[in-house]
């Protein structure tokens, strides 16, 4: 019998509802835009890139760092124009996982009784 990928897209779509469902991911996935928009503004069009990847880079952090664990292009390579976007796909996937444990974090936070002194 084979299986359906509707249960598959479900289970990924639970997994990533905490990133959209609160207002501090939301916020924190902003942040994670407008530096990825940034750096690619700065890695394609503008004329010196300087530090940019520094701000993906920490806003996704601790994720970011297995970003660094791809493979890029040598520079002067044919596929040079490649390296930014993967440094994107990982710092975007990493500001996923980033987003949903805080929503995560948000709901158990919201969910708390307060305890009463005494």
């Amino acid at each position: 019998m084979a299986r359906s990928a509707r249960p598959r897209s479900r289970r990924i779509l639970a997994l990533l509802t905490p990133a959209f469902d609160n207002w501090l991911s939301r916020g924190y996935l902003t942040l994670v835009g407008a530096s990825l928009a940034f750096f690619l503004w700065a890695s394609y069009l503008s004329g010196d890139p300087g530090f940019a990847a520094i701000w993906p880079f920490i806003t996704t952090a601790p994720g970011s760092i297995l970003a660094l664990l791809l493979p890029v292009p040598v520079a002067g390579s044919p596929l040079d124009w490649l390296g930014p976007l993967l440094f994107t796909a990982g710092a975007t996937l990493s500001g996923l996982v980033n987003a949903a444990l805080l929503g995560v974090l948000a709901r158990q936070l919201r969910m708390r009784e307060p305890r009463t002194a005494g």
